[in-house]
Order: structure tokens, then C-alpha cells, then sequence
């Protein structure tokens, strides 16, 4: 009786199925090219389903009518063209005869990093765990600070040490570079910050004594704010903010508000300072004469981090990462050519818009905001497991990448805080993450002891390579901004440097 039943039905679904109207995949769509911010580029075009991102880079440049070719990626409804049109468009698209289709276009990069692939060089020197390393704004020096309360140079070129720098009485947790690329600024566990020149590896002031605690985060003062590079700002667990004159070693003021340790500080193109804490808020201070503008409110355990979507571009300053080579070659900048080209730069990744800032929590969370318009936020960031130990902006501002406690490293839209994809491979720990001056690529580093390199780009967005090679924990990490090369240190008191 049952299998008559069955039968019975499936007679009469194959008999509605036959009267339903058949509709025929569509050959052509209707598009409309916009920009990133919703402007138009030209009419309407009937492109073939089936066109490919070579053909539609051409339209683009075609009606951008670029004198060079400036390569795009695409987005239909946030999905990357990878292949062909057809493949980013949804069933309900195909099946839908007459569909107006919005292709948004965004320009890359014209200069590729290639991935690094190997260990050139492993340089002991350090008698304790490598907690910091960080290349300079052109990718000339390279410096990392150590439980063994030093300071040390290392040369690119030969990557031998160059210089040692004591001063310090305990333990180097942070360091700084300014945006010209000609000071260096370390703070330790003592409270105490220093200024070195690369050139000589000697302090340029006096030691900078004020804070009572340890030093947490040191920020400089934008270069297209400060051509001279004077001014920095220190953070400290004893819950202070302090901005010092760098010329004389004196403290300019003292930023006082929060209740428990300063985790992170940012020094803001708009000349703001965003600073986080263990406290669970984020303060928003005016540099200039230290008023507390708003308190941004709503996580749930210690704010850790702090990131810009101009984090990059005010990093390297006047130093553009597709003009490098592999031969450094000399700038003979004065201080208000180094502070046009920054402001020159800064400008066109701003474009006329505010900065977005991601802070990553113990809470498990990230948070996306303006801050320099609103105490509200964009969008919570929810996923991780576990603790957010690092979050940061591609140099492009349009992607998230975010480092967790979880062994995962996940991938957010850098403009609404949409979760895009999890990078899996760690099987420990994930302690931090850098881009790619080209934001093609990224480096993860963890307690595992491995570096591995991911391509963001690839369809799969696949690991690339995995770069074992660490005895211990990786805690520091940086990929130079002239892409040449990646640094790791961690607990077995060593660098490495990979290169490809």
C-alpha cells in the first residue's frame, strides 16, 4: 500500500515538474561598473556571463581611460570575480532573465611581493627571547628588542649584527620606528623609554623617565603632522598616556583617564590619539592639547589591540613600497619633502573619508569603528574561540586580518566587518599577523614554532608555504614594507630572516 502511495506522488510531482516554465541559463547580464563608493563608471554594458576578469581589467581601464593599465579585482554583492562572471553569480541570478547586475571595481596594487620560501639566515645574539622585531619605514634597517634588556640593529644587506644598544635596565617590550626612518624608540619594563639612531646605534636624548610601570605601546606622531619627527606618545600599565618632545626628553603632557593598564595607543593621521585598555574601553584624546573627546564602550574583558585602516600608509610615510629595489637607493628629503610626500599618500588612502579603527578583545571579539565621528561602533566581529591577540589592516584598508588563541587566523571585510573566510594550518596558538606590502599575501606566526605564509588572493586561499624552522614559540614578526623580506623571533633567542 505504502509503494503505491509513493509511486502516486512521485507520478504527480514529475507531472507538475513538466508544467513548470523551463528557463534557459541567460547568456548575456546587464552591468553597471561602480567604484568602491558607489559612483558610477560609464552605462550599462551587456557583458557575456562567461566574461573573464583579463577582459573586464580592459573594459575598466578602457572607460577609466588610464594612460597605464592599472590592474582591478571585482565584486559582485561582496563576492571576488576569481574566473569568470558566471562564477561569482548566484542561481537565482542565472536563472533570471532580466537582471541588473552592480560589478564593483577596486584597483591593486601595481607591484607584486613575491612569497618568501626559505631561511637565509638565522642570527643568534640575543641572550633571551626575542620579544619585538620591526623593519624600518623603506625596509633599510632592521631592529628587536629582548629579555636581555637590549636594543640590537642588524644589517640587511650582509644580515650580520650591526649594532648593540644598552641603556635599557629590564626587559625591551616594544619598539617604534618614526616615519622618516631615521629614529628608533624602545620602551621597557621599567617604565623608561629611549631614542637610537640607526646610523650609529647611540641614544639621541636623554633616557625619557615618567611612567611608573611597564611600557605597553609607543606610537610617533605622523610624519605629514610632525616632518621632524619630535613628538611621541607612550603607554604605560601604570594607566597613563604620556607625549614626549623628543629633542630635549621632556614630558609634554600627561594623558590620565583610564583605570587599569594602557594596552595599546594609535596616533591618528587626523591627530588624534585612540588608546585601549584593560579597563574594557577605548579613549579618544585630542593630541594637541589633551582633551578627552569620547569613551567608546563595549567589550567585555581587556581591549588588547588597537589597528588603522592607515596603519600602513603612515608607517612607511614618504616611502613608497613600489618604488623599491632591491639596492636601496639614498633620499635626500628635507623634513617638509618627507612630510608632503606622507601627507600626499595618506591622503589618497583616506580619500576624503574617516579612519576606521578594529580593536581585538579577550572577549572573543572584534569591534569596528570611526572613532573620530562616533562613540558607536560599525559592526561587532564575532567568531573566534578564543582570545584576539592581534588584529590588522591590509596596507589597502580593505581587508581585516585577525590572529587568535583559537590556532586560527580569519579574514574580515575591512569596510562593513563582514567575516570572509578562516585561514587553518596553526595547531597552537596564533600570536600575530603581517600583510604583504601589496596585500596579495600574509605571514602568521604561533606557538606552534612555525611562520606560515598565505595567499590571499588564491581561489582557495590556500597555505602557501609553511616555514618551520623555530625551536620555540614565534612571538615577534614583520614583513619588511619593500617586501624583500619576512623577520621572525621568538623564545630560542634567535631571528630568522626567510626570503624568497
Amino acid at each position: 500500500m505504502t509503494s503505491f502511495k509513493n509511486k502516486r506522488r512521485l507520478a504527480a510531482e514529475e507531472e507538475m515538474n513538466s508544467k513548470r516554465p523551463q528557463f534557459e541559463k541567460m547568456e548575456q547580464v546587464s552591468a553597471q561598473l561602480k567604484n568602491e563608493n558607489g559612483e558610477v563608471l560609464g552605462s550599462k554594458l551587456n557583458l557575456p556571463i562567461n566574461i573573464t576578469v583579463d577582459k573586464l581589467q580592459h573594459v575598466c581601464n578602457v572607460l577609466l581611460q588610464q594612460e597605464d593599465t592599472q590592474p582591478y579585482s571585482f565584486y559582485v554583492d561582496g563576492v571576488e570575480i576569481t574566473g569568470s562572471l558566471e562564477d561569482a553569480l548566484s542561481e537565482d541570478m542565472l536563472r533570471e532573465c532580466e537582471y541588473d547586475v552592480d560589478i564593483v571595481y577596486q584597483p591593486q596594487a601595481v607591484f607584486k611581493v613575491r612569497a618568501v620560501t626559505r631561511c637565509s639566515s638565522t642570527l643568534p645574539g640575543h641572550a633571551e627571547a626575542v620579544l619585538f622585531i620591526k623593519f624600518s619605514p623603506d625596509g633599510r634597517y632592521l631592529a628587536s628588542g629582548s629579555g636581555d634588556k637590549t636594543v640590537r640593529f642588524w644589517d640587511i644587506n650582509t644580515e650580520t649584527p650591526q649594532f648593540t644598544c644598552e641603556g635599557h635596565r629590564n626587559v625591551v617590550l616594544y619598539l617604534a620606528w618614526s616615519s622618516c626612518g631615521r629614529k628608533l624608540a624602545s620602551g621597557c619594563k621599567d617604565g623608561k623609554v629611549c631614542v637610537w639612531n640607526p646610523l650609529t646605534g647611540k641614544q639621541m636624548c636623554r633616557m625619557m623617565d615618567g611612567h611608573k610601570r611597564w611600557i605597553m605601546c609607543l606610537a610617533w606622531k605622523p610624519l605629514h603632522l610632525d616632518g621632524s619627527s619630535r613628538y611621541l606618545a607612550s603607554a604605560s600599565k601604570d594607566t597613563t598616556i604620556r607625549i614626549w618632545d623628543t629633542f630635549n626628553g621632556q614630558t609634554v603632557r600627561t594623558l590620565s583617564g583610564h583605570t587599569q593598564c594602557v594596552t595599546c595607543i594609535r596616533w591618528s593621521g587626523s591627530n588624534l590619539i585612540y588608546s585601549s585598555s584593560q579597563d574594557r574601553t577605548i579613549k579618544v584624546w585630542r593630541a594637541d592639547d589633551g582633551v578627552l573627546c569620547r569613551t567608546l564602550e563595549g567589550h567585555g574583558h581587556w581591549v588588547n589591540q588597537l589597528a588603522l585602516n592607515t596603519d600602513y600608509v603612515m608607517r612607511t610615510g614618504p616611502y613608497e613600497p613600489a618604488e623599491a629595489s632591491i639596492v636601496h637607493k639614498e633620499h635626500h628629503w628635507d623634513d617638509e619633502e618627507m612630510s608632503a610626500r606622507a601627507l600626499e599618500r595618506y591622503n589618497a588612502v583616506i580619500n576624503n573619508s574617516c579612519e576606521r579603527m578594529v580593536s581585538s578583545s579577550d572577549d572573543h571579539t572584534m569591534w569596528l569603528w570611526e572613532p573620530e565621528k562616533s562613540k558607536q561602533c560599525i559592526t561587532r566581529l564575532v567568531g573566534h574561540q578564543q582570545t584576539v591577540n592581534e588584529a590588522a589592516f591590509s596596507p589597502d584598508g580593505r581587508l581585516i586580518a585577525s590572529a587568535s588563541f583559537d590556532k586560527s587566523v580569519k579574514i574580515w571585510d575591512g569596510a562593513t566587518g563582514k567575516f570572509l573566510w578562516t585561514l587553518r594550518g596553526h595547531v597552537q596558538r596564533a600570536y600575530l599577523v603581517s600583510w604583504s606590502a601589496d596585500s596579495r599575501l600574509l605571514v602568521s606566526c604561533s606557538a606552534d614554532s612555525t611562520v606560515k605564509v598565505w595567499d590571499i588572493k588564491a581561489k582557495d586561499r590556500k597555505l602557501l608555504h609553511d616555514l618551520p624552522g623555530h625551536e620555540d614559540q614565534v612571538l615577534a614578526l614583520d614583513w619588511s614594507p619593500d617586501g624583500q623580506r619576512v623577520a621572525s623571533g621568538g623564545r630560542d633567542k634567535v631571528l630568522k630572516i626567510w626570503r624568497k
